[in-house]
Formats: structure tokens, C-alpha cells, sequence
């Protein structure tokens, strides 16, 4: 992947959803240096936190690359925003885009980059050759978040975690495997676009063999009992061979994100069905903690839940944002 030009003008168009901008956001929070300010359009509900900002306002100040922050349902490129995506190119700045559509599937934008000596970064499509997965032994240590259910914090909590671990000047890296993730990192590979064959493989050479006392923290993706995902995360899994897995739930979600009707599985379930699969290829392989997103209650109600799943199972329980990641940490550096 070239490299990702910082700073970044974050560009959220009308987004009025915030899981919409889960990729802007995603940046503004984990990397706000690389971040100058957010382009929004009239109608727009939602924040990074970013300094809003015009796009001239934000050459001036020194922008590299325009960043289209959201998505969409279907991830397609509107052909209303094409007027700023030129004008950014003819401004001098890259696009970074973890969209489905390709921007260098757009003649126009091609030919408007030659001329202005920019790059078009469709982050979302893996470019290197891949290969499928073995299962084979590798030296190191993985940890991979897996989860009951899409958007329930596997992105944040492995970045928490990874913080964490260098804080406590433990070897850890990050591996991204989404769009965000990988804005955030600056490579990655994103595993909903790596033909099915090729994800545990992709995540093999991810997350290679490293130092035995390296912890490699990889990105989860969807869920095992999601539908339309499961087998995005079951690549995934076979591919990590992780030692230890941390599963993340959403506490009072009603059904599957995008799915009426279908409740999401118990934790007890969770565990079970990830471990048995994990085990494809590396038989140690456990849970080790619960992260749970309690954004829909108040803190007394969220710590009650924690203490409640702590005693069902066993293991640590907490709320990253709300809690910090220090008791799964210590999970690890035992």
C-alpha cells in the first residue's frame, strides 16, 4: 500500500447516522494528529470533533489528503460528491477511500490525479498477491477480537488493547483488517473485500511469525452468527490462530445490526462456537475477557452487567471506553 499522507481533511458529507462515520471517526480519535479538520455538507448531523472547515481552508493550513470518512449502504461513490473530490485533486490532494466502488474505477478522477500528481488510495481493495491459508505453527503471540454481532467495538477494543500493552512496554502491534482500522495504522488489509479462499492466508502473512513474546492484536471482523459475515469472521479466526480471543458484545441491542428479528446469541454460545473453530488451528486457543459496549445504560447499570457476566463466567468483563482494557491486559502479561 503507498503510503497514507497526513494531514488528513476528513470529508463526512451529509452523514446523519454516527456509525456512518465510523472511519472518520475512527481516525479523529486514534490518530487526531494526523487529523486537521472535518468537510461537512449542508444537512449533516454528526461530528468527528474535528474543526469543521472548507476545503481551501484546509489547503491552506497545510492538508495532504482528502479522507471520505463515511459509508454508505452498498459503499458506493454518490456522483454528487465528484465536484469535491476534483476540486481536492486539483487542490494537490490524495483520496483515501475504504469504499466498495474503486475510485480508480472513475476515468475522471484518474485522469484529474495524472494531472495534479496526486494518488487515489482505495484502501478497501487489497492490492498484494495472496495466497491461502496452511494452519501452520507460528512462533509468536495473537489475540483477536471476535464479537456477537457487527459494530460492537472489536475495532476499538483491539487499538485499546494494543495501547495497553506498549504503555506497559509489552512487544504488541496492531493488525488492521477493516477500512478504519487501516486509516488508523497506515496499512492492513481488509478482509471483506479478500476473496473467501484467500482470508486465512491474507491474515497469515497479516500477522506472520514474529518474537516469541510479540503480541500481534488483530482487528476482528462481523460475527460467526452474522448472516451476511460469517464467513468474513471464520476466515479470520482460522487465519489468526490466535492464542487468546476477547469477545465484544453491544449490551441492549434488540436484533443483528441491519437484520430484524434475529437476536443476537448468548456469551456463553459466543465462547463456545469461537473457541471450538479457533481451535482449527491452534488448539490452545480460549477466550479470555468480555468487552462490552454499555453505551444504552448508565454507569451503575453498566457496572452491574460486568459484575453479573464476571460471576456467570469467570473472566473479566468491562466497558473499554467506560472501564480501559487494564484487567484484560493483565490477562495477558501473566
Amino acid at each position: 500500500m503507498s503510503q497514507l499522507k497526513a494531514p488528513y481533511l476528513l470529508f463526512i458529507g451529509d452523514a446523519k447516522d454516527p456509525l456512518s462515520i465510523k472511519m472518520a471517526r475512527s481516525a479523529a480519535d486514534w490518530s487526531p494528529e494526523k487529523c486537521l479538520g472535518e468537510l461537512r455538507l449542508d444537512g449533516c448531523e454528526v461530528t468527528t470533533g474535528c474543526t469543521a472547515m472548507s476545503l481551501d481552508e484546509a489547503v491552506s493550513r497545510g492538508a495532504k489528503s482528502l479522507v471520505l470518512g463515511f459509508a454508505n449502504s452498498g459503499g458506493y461513490i454518490d456522483s454528487a460528491w465528484l465536484p469535491i473530490l476534483q476540486q481536492a485533486l486539483a487542490s494537490g490532494l490524495d483520496i483515501i477511500s475504504g469504499l466498495h466502488d474503486r475510485l480508480n474505477d472513475l476515468p475522471e478522477l484518474v485522469a484529474a490525479a495524472q494531472s495534479n500528481g496526486c494518488t487515489l488510495h482505495d484502501i478497501r481493495h487489497p492490492s498484494a498477491k495472496l495466497r491461502t491459508g496452511k494452519g501452520y505453527h507460528r512462533q509468536g503471540k495473537r489475540l483477536l477480537t471476535v464479537g456477537t454481532d457487527c459494530s460492537v467495538g472489536k475495532m476499538y477494543t483491539s487499538l485499546a488493547l494494543t495501547k495497553e500493552l506498549q504503555d506497559r512496554h509489552i512487544k504488541a502491534s496492531f493488525r488492521a483488517t477493516g477500512q478504519s482500522g487501516i486509516l488508523v495504522a497506515g496499512d492492513g488489509i481488509a478482509v471483506d473485500c479478500v476473496v473467501a479462499d484467500f482470508i486465512a492466508g491474507a491474515i497469515e502473512d497479516l500477522a506472520p511469525a514474529n518474537d516469541a513474546d510479540h503480541w500481534d492484536i488483530i482487528e476482528g471482523q462481523g460475527s460467526l452468527f452474522h448472516p451476511a459475515f460469517a464467513g468474513v469472521s471464520l476466515g479470520l479466526l482460522h487465519g489468526a490462530q490466535a492464542d487468546a480471543l476477547v469477545v465484544c458484545h453491544a449490551l441492549g441491542r434488540s436484533s443483528m445490526r441491519a437484520i430484524d428479528d434475529r437476536p443476537l446469541p448468548s456469551l456463553v454460545e459466543t465462547i463456545a462456537v469461537n473457541e471450538q473453530l479457533a481451535r482449527t488451528t491452534n488448539p490452545q486457543a480460549k477466550v479470555i475477557a468480555i468487552a462490552v459496549n454499555t453505551s444504552a445504560v448508565d454507569e451503575a447499570a453498566a457496572m452491574a452487567y460486568c459484575r453479573e457476566v464476571e460471576t456467570q463466567l469467570g473472566m473479566p468483563c468491562v466497558d473499554p471506553i467506560r472501564h480501559g482494557v487494564s484487567r484484560i491486559a493483565d490477562k495477558l502479561n501473566g
